[in-house]
C-alpha cells in the first residue's frame, strides 16, 4: 500500500502536465477552423470581389489556408495550414480535413508576408489524387488563378481545364493569384488531435465513419454550403 501511495501522486502529475497539451493541440485546431470560417466570410461579404458563387456550387472541394507564409526574395515559397472540405457521396459538405501547404510560387515579391490562400476544386479527380497522399499543383493536377466577382463566370478570366482555382488575399486585396510547385498533404496530426482519434484517416471523414466531431466542426462546411448554394443542414 505504501507503494501504491507513492505511486498513485506521480501517475496524477504526469497525467496533469499532459492535459493542457492535449487540449492544446485540440484548441489549436479548433482556431484554425474558426479561422478558416472567418476568412471565406470576409472574402465572400463583398460579392463583387468574392469568389463566384457558380464557381462554388459546381465545385468538389474548398480549402482555406488563413495567413499562409511567402517569404524571400524575388520567386519566394509559400508555407500554411489549412481546412479543407469536400462534398460527400450525397452532395453535402463534410467535416473539416485539416492539410499543410508548401514550397511553390506566388509571384514576385521581397521581404515576408502573410497571406490568405483559398484552393476550389473543380473536379472529383483533384480530391481523390489529396486523399491518396501529397501532390504538387501544376504537376498532378493543373492549377490556374480564379475568376473573381458575382457576375465571373467559372473559367471566364482563367483556363477553363484548371482542376483548381487559386486565390490570394493580402492587406484586404482579394484576387486570383498563380500558384504553381506547391505541394499539398494531409495533416495527420492534426487529424488526429481534431478528431481525438489517431486511427482517422480523410476517407473516415468524408463517409463520417468512427469519428466524433467536436463542438464547431460543421462551422466551415456550413458557410461554404451558404455560398455555394447548397442545401444542408446546420446546427
Amino acid at each position: 500500500m505504501n507503494k501504491l501511495t507513492r505511486i498513485l501522486p506521480a501517475i496524477a502529475a504526469v497525467a496533469l502536465l499532459l492535459a493542457p497539451s492535449l487540449a492544446r493541440a485540440a484548441s489549436d485546431e479548433a482556431v484554425r477552423v474558426r479561422a478558416a470560417t472567418e476568412t471565406l466570410t470576409e472574402v465572400m461579404s463583398i460579392p463583387e470581389q468574392g469568389i463566384p458563387e457558380s464557381l462554388l456550387r459546381n465545385s468538389y472541394g474548398v480549402a482555406v489556408f488563413p495567413g499562409a507564409i511567402k517569404a524571400g526574395l524575388g520567386i519566394g515559397g509559400s508555407y500554411g495550414h489549412g481546412v479543407l472540405v469536400v462534398r460527400d457521396a450525397k452532395g453535402a459538405w463534410t467535416n473539416p480535413i485539416f492539410l499543410t501547404l508548401t514550397g511553390g510560387s506566388i509571384g514576385w515579391q521581397a521581404g515576408v508576408q502573410s497571406n490568405d490562400l483559398i484552393l476550389v476544386f473543380k473536379t472529383r479527380r483533384g480530391i481523390d489524387d489529396l486523399m491518396n497522399g501529397e501532390f504538387t499543383l501544376g504537376a498532378q493536377a493543373s492549377v490556374a488563378a480564379g475568376p473573381v466577382g458575382r457576375y465571373a463566370e467559372a473559367g471566364t478570366n482563367a483556363q477553363p481545364r484548371s482542376e483548381i482555382f487559386s486565390y490570394s488575399r493580402s492587406r484586404g486585396l482579394f484576387a486570383g493569384v498563380s500558384l504553381e510547385g506547391a505541394a499539398l498533404s494531409i495533416d495527420n496530426r492534426a487529424n488526429a488531435a481534431y478528431y481525438g482519434n489517431p486511427d482517422v484517416t480523410p476517407r473516415s471523414i468524408i463517409a463520417r465513419r468512427g469519428i466524433n466531431a467536436p463542438p464547431g466542426a460543421s462551422g466551415f462546411s456550413c458557410m461554404v454550403a451558404r455560398y455555394s448554394g447548397t442545401s444542408q443542414v446546420c446546427g
